[in-house]
């Protein structure tokens, strides 16, 4: 397994963080990338540490991937909860212990933020990526997760 570490994205990270989403967007064939709205909405969430955490993923201090945690509230998971918004990993690094390591940071994360409950989702069709969630301890709760966009 190779050593990485996270580095706590800040507003100078902004232009390569968008590259990375660039990246991740053009292989979920699902999402649709935009660069102002992307833009914007970094800005909001590193000038506000209540809505969520952005670290990027380094090898030997280059960037080969991001995540997003972002945070919340349920009455249902007993207070606060957390979803991993967006997880990239450059495909060149993958297989390599990398998603495990930074799933276990993310863990120690929201247990020091006394998050109960971390989320996420998957496409349908992408059965390893479900595979690899269900090895590192996420469930399937047999819900869908639906979304009405608002002001769009």
């Amino acid at each position: 397994m190779i050593q990485i570490n996270f580095k706590s994205a800040d507003n100078n990270d902004i232009e390569l963080l968008l590259n990375l989403m660039q990246k991740l967007y053009a292989v979920d064939n699902s999402l649709t990338f935009n660069t102002v709205l992307a833009r914007q909405a970094l800005i909001q969430l590193l000038s506000d540490e209540s809505l969520g955490r952005i670290w990027l993923i380094q090898y030997q201090n280059q960037a080969i991937g991001y995540v997003i945690l972002t945070l919340s509230y349920s009455l249902e998971y007993g207070g606060r909860d957390a979803f991993i918004d967006e997880i990239y990993i450059d495909s060149a690094f993958q297989g390599q212990g990398i998603g495990k390591q930074t799933i276990k940071f993310l863990e120690e994360v929201c247990i020091s933020l006394n998050v109960k409950a971390l989320h996420l989702e998957v496409e349908r069709e992408n059965t390893s990526a479900q595979g690899f969630y269900r090895q590192v301890g996420f469930t399937d709760h047999n819900r869908y997760l639906m979304t009405k966009y608002l002001n769009k």
